[in-house]
């Protein structure tokens, strides 16, 4: 009889924690929304962000403006520039050409690129984790005028850098170089045949239904912002040709959560090459190949930032709770790339039930 009383008492306990489930959605979805306007103003340009729990999504919002400060409002469908997040899938798409055995981790970057200055010392491993010590371009925007065409190919990209001579010794330690993803492009492109960004929609955009994913320079979408003369203005767009695999594509938050969920449950990479590309490198502090592999409070947390003018994004994952939090900004005037990844790190772990007193 008291086993019969316990059963039941059980059974109506989880009862009403399953019906409270729904009840704590809506009150996270409650608070985050309030979050998200407190932090972005309704008349200026905004952001779009979603939070999602496995497969629920909590949260999925727009506030503030595509144009100026009275043009239309953003919608959670708008893309935006993904800026470096552009890095990781670029990554995952060289990793797919090594599990094809078209390409070697190993692989001198010589291979591909034969006058490459040192390149015979630098494997394409180290291109991937920022330890490579190719010296390159980190803001092609310093290029002289006249030395790039305003709409370059992956191989006008890396004739202007390749002749400088190593910055540091291969492996020695992480330098963030937007320059050795523009080397990643072209590994892709010669092992595969294809334009980078051809290659990444046919082996991962598509097959995942990233139907907003693309390398699409004329494709409609909210102004970038930045601040002129202390007033916010649409900035002019950013020339995706130059920022290439390090920052070309456009995405929407959709997207960017199907992309965690494919990318860190095994629907994209073998679990060895996953594992690969999350860990860091010796040198490369908390940084795997386009992530970050850095602690949320005491939660394992996979993250990376992106900044182009006009726009910063934040794509974070939290592995056991299966959390993603995206956050598409349309403005960015310096501070807005550490500024996305702060809120959404507090979304992630308002998502937990935790406070989000982020320091």
């Amino acid at each position: 009889m008291q086993k019969k009383k316990w059963n039941a008492s059980l059974l109506a306990a989880a009862m009403l924690w399953m019906a409270a489930l729904p009840l704590h959605a809506a009150e996270f979805a409650q608070q985050a929304q309030r979050l998200v306007e407190q932090t972005y103003a309704a008349d200026a340009p905004g952001a779009v962000v979603l939070v999602a729990r496995g497969d629920e999504v909590l949260l999925r919002m727009a506030r503030g403006r595509a144009v100026g400060t009275s043009g239309r409002p953003l919608t959670p469908d708008d893309r935006s520039h993904l800026g470096s997040l552009t890095k990781q899938m670029a990554a995952a798409g060289l990793l797919k050409l090594v599990e094809a055995g078209k390409v070697s981790l190993d692989d001198p970057l010589s291979k591909y690129v034969p006058d490459f200055a040192g390149g015979e010392r630098v494997p394409i491993a180290l291109l991937l984790n920022h330890t490579s010590g190719i010296s390159g371009l980190p803001d092609m925007a310093r290029v002289p005028a006249g030395v790039l065409p305003l709409q370059a190919t992956t191989d006008a990209l890396v004739d202007v850098f390749k002749h400088q001579p190593p910055a540091y010794a291969p492996g020695a330690r992480f330098a963030y170089n937007d320059s050795g993803y523009i080397l990643v492009a072209k590994i892709i492109e010669s092992a595969s045949g294809k334009p980078w960004h051809e290659y990444l929609a046919e082996t991962l955009f598509r097959p995942l239904g990233m139907t907003g994913t693309c390398y699409c320079p004329d494709a409609p979408r909210p102004s970038g912002h930045t601040t002129q003369g202390g007033q916010v203005k649409p900035s002019a767009p950013p020339n995706v040709t130059w920022e290439n695999a390090a920052g070309a594509l456009v995405s929407t938050v959709d997207d960017m959560h199907k992309w965690n969920r494919a990318l860190h449950e095994g629907r994209v990479l073998k679990p060895a090459t996953y594992q690969r590309m999350v860990e860091p490198h010796a040198a490369s502090g908390n940084y795997g190949f386009g992530i970050d592999h850095a602690p949320l409070r005491n939660h394992e947390q996979l993250a990376h930032g992106g900044s182009v003018i006009g726009y910063a994004a934040h794509l974070l994952y939290l592995p056991g709770p299966d959390v993603t939090v995206a956050v598409l900004r349309n403005f960015n005037d310096g501070g807005e790339y550490a500024a996305a990844g702060a809120l959404a790190r507090k979304l992630a772990l308002m998502a937990l039930g935790e406070p989000a007193d982020l320091k």
